[in-house]
């Protein structure tokens, strides 16, 4: 028995590359590639798995998909709805593709206003030669980083920050495996109380329905005087005007953000200008390879499909993740 699968438009010449490859690599597998709605409408009607974003029109047409390989590892709001939740198909993702690269980042936020450089960087481009106090360093063997998400991204900057000897706490909805070099591992309703005892908070949630909007005024208020925030997983899960209140309040010591609720973050506004924050344009994930464990996730799951594997990177629809 084969497995037929669409390519949903909008297609990409890496995108059109995996059907041939496909083919070679996972034999009974039937690959077509849409490059219209109205091939992708036709498609889908006997296709029992497809990759992209899966629109209602089409699902209400899918009378055999049982299997969706999403090509984000968090999609954008409107990926997931109601009917899409309520269907049988089984949803995958690519997360777990990003942790080198994002760990790495935010690593690059921790060290930057560890040794004060958003503090110096606009000194040097004034030309202006001053050394700032000591206090403005944090000593990183006792400062403590709480990470808002303990996956494969927080847990790899876990181990990371280890390293530096930084003591980490964190949060996991999901995880029971305490990932090497994490002191603590909390549920979700632990965040309040662990908020005051973190150097730096750091968020790597995806955007769900549990998670938008929670880095608001209060508990960017209950966050140790002084402290930096960093969040590179999805813009909607910060409130930014309380962001900015926080910092103009000095409730909050600094920020470093990837991600944003508007994006691209807009011309003027405060954060661009606001003194000890770093901004970066969602491109924390950015680094080589990525196509290629695309592709991996994609064949594999593919594979599993035809022989009854389990399937990498499940998602639980109702959660968005």
């Amino acid at each position: 028995m084969g497995l037929s699968l669409v390519m949903l438009p909008p297609q990409t010449e890496v995108y059109r590359a995996w059907e041939r490859r496909l083919a070679g690599d996972v034999p009974g597998v039937e690959v077509s590639v849409a490059e219209t709605a109205e091939e992708a409408a036709a498609a889908i009607v006997t296709s029992d798995a497809a990759f992209g974003a899966l629109p209602r029109e089409l699902l209400a047409r899918a009378s055999k998909l049982r299997w969706l390989q999403c090509h984000y590892a968090a999609p954008p709001a409107g990926f997931y709805y109601p009917e899409l939740i309520a269907h049988p198909v089984l949803v995958t993702n690519m997360r777990e593709i990003f942790n080198d690269h994002l760990g790495t980042h935010i690593m690059a936020f921790v060290l930057a206003f560890a040794r004060a450089l958003p503090r110096y960087i606009p000194q040097q481009l004034r030309g202006e030669w001053r050394r700032l106090p000591d206090e403005t360093l944090i000593h990183l063997p006792e400062a403590t980083a709480l990470i808002v998400g303990l996956g494969g991204i927080g847990a790899e900057t876990a181990r990371l920050a280890a390293a530096f000897g930084m003591t980490v706490i964190g949060t996991d909805a999901r995880r029971k495996d305490v990932p090497p070099g994490v002191a603590e591992m909390h549920p979700p309703e632990a965040l309040d109380a662990l908020l005051p005892r973190a150097d730096f908070v750091i968020l790597t949630v995806p955007h769900t329905p549990q998670t938008e909007g929670m880095m608001d005024r209060a508990r960017f208020q209950r966050m140790r005087r002084g402290a930096v925030f960093i969040n590179i997983g999805r813009g909607m899960t910060t409130r930014l005007d309380d962001l900015v209140a926080a910092l103009r309040a000095g409730e909050v010591g600094g920020a470093a953000l990837d991600v944003f609720e508007v994006e691209p973050l807009p011309p003027g506004h405060a954060l661009w200008t606001l003194p000890n924050v770093l901004i970066t344009p969602h491109m924390a994930g950015n680094g080589p390879y990525l196509d290629e464990r695309r592709y991996a996730i994609l064949r594999d799951n593919a594979r599993a499909m035809l022989t009854g594997g389990a399937l990498r990177n499940l998602v639980d629809k109702a959660v968005w993740f």
